[in-house]
């Protein structure tokens, strides 16, 4: 199988990260995995889509240490690739992270994606589907059973009167991820309530949901992988994020730390309530983060924590990952290549 991984920048690919992980999978099982910068990507006069790509020199690697030092080595195997004779493309940027920064290259993986889905190339998520969940208006489009109550605006009155109707609740940007600018805001303390609100409104829209009262307990990530919970050995793919001291972030970044996850027949619910249009959209990885009865989020942008679930499971999820990712491509074969994309995604 030959693979490629595509980055928001390789220098700033982590030994722990689940791309990285995914990597040394791959190549450990004899698959030519290739790193590739987002900004690489190119569309040639001959219509087909090629980029500069990075693999690493060794066939067996023991974790992402070696493999991580290897890919940032002079030792790395450098070529420029033809995207659309692989076999798989799995889009592993996050477009939130170039906020500020590169804003051409929030969409380029999908624009490029798109195209190299022409000749049968495998490309996960779905970029047709991604396009969709830009932003945090896709998790709306979910059954409002699985949802706190929202409000999404840049009216400040509106907002103010959705606070003081919960009494708390959360406030963070449409755009945005990894916990930054979330707020927990009270309807008692308006002066803080106008500041929080004016700071939130500069990144544009104002998302202010219903604070969730279990949310004091932390939150599970749960991964799903062709619309399903993931699950490998008798283990499901998950874990718990816990609060640190008063931090109501449960992100790890954040502060927060990790406790094995408990699943329960509610986490499962929400799963199957959501797999419809998981399905749909052709998101073969996600992460669900819940909270009580009810989704916080629905990650479909390069999900990470495997590496965290492995460690409190005992489990590499990671094989599961490629064994779906090498059934795919058997199907690719036997069908000439010739298969819907959002459909092969969750098959």
């Amino acid at each position: 199988m030959r693979i490629g991984f595509v980055v928001n920048d390789i220098k700033s690919e982590e030994t722990g990260y689940t791309t990285t992980r995914l990597g040394v999978a791959a190549t450990n099982r004899g698959h030519e995995a290739w790193v590739i910068n987002v900004g690489d990507l190119a569309y040639d006069p001959d219509e087909f889509v090629r980029a500069t790509a990075y693999r690493v020199p060794k066939q067996r690697y023991k974790d992402g240490v070696g493999y991580i030092r290897d890919l940032h080595s002079r030792s790395v195997i450098k070529e420029r690739v033809t995207v659309d004779d692989l076999d798989v493309l799995f889009l592993r940027n996050v477009p939130s992270d170039e906020k500020g920064k590169r804003e051409w290259a929030k969409t380029a993986a999908l624009d490029f994606g798109r195209v190299a889905m022409r000749h049968g190339v495998i490309v996960l998520n779905d970029p047709n589907g991604l396009a969709k969940a830009q932003n945090k208006m896709y998790f709306q489009l979910f059954p409002e059973e699985v949802r706190p109550t929202t409000l999404i605006s840049r009216d400040h009155k509106l907002i103010r009167d959705f606070v003081n109707d919960q009494g708390r609740a959360v406030l963070k940007p449409l755009h945005g991820s990894g916990g930054e600018n979330v707020f927990l805001v009270r309807a008692d303390d308006q002066a803080n309530l106008n500041q929080i609100i004016d700071a939130v409104a500069r990144d544009g829209y104002i998302i202010a949901q219903e604070y969730l009262t279990r949310a004091e307990e932390g939150d599970t990530r749960l991964f799903l992988m062709n619309g399903l919970p993931l699950r490998h050995k008798g283990r499901y793919a998950a874990f718990r994020r816990v609060r640190s001291g008063g931090d109501m972030r449960s992100n790890i970044h954040a502060g927060g730390s990790l406790a094995r996850a408990s699943l329960t027949d509610d986490d499962f619910r929400l799963a199957e309530i959501v797999r419809p249009k998981l399905v749909q959209d052709g998101m073969f990885l996600v992460g669900i983060d819940i909270v009580g009865h009810k989704l916080m989020e629905i990650n479909v942008f390069s999900p990470g924590g495997l590496g965290s679930a492995q460690k409190l499971e005992g489990v590499n999820f990671t094989e599961a990952v490629i064994d779906s990712l090498e059934q795919k491509v058997s199907y690719m074969g036997f069908y000439k290549r010739n298969f819907n994309n959002i459909e092969m995604a969750t098959l």
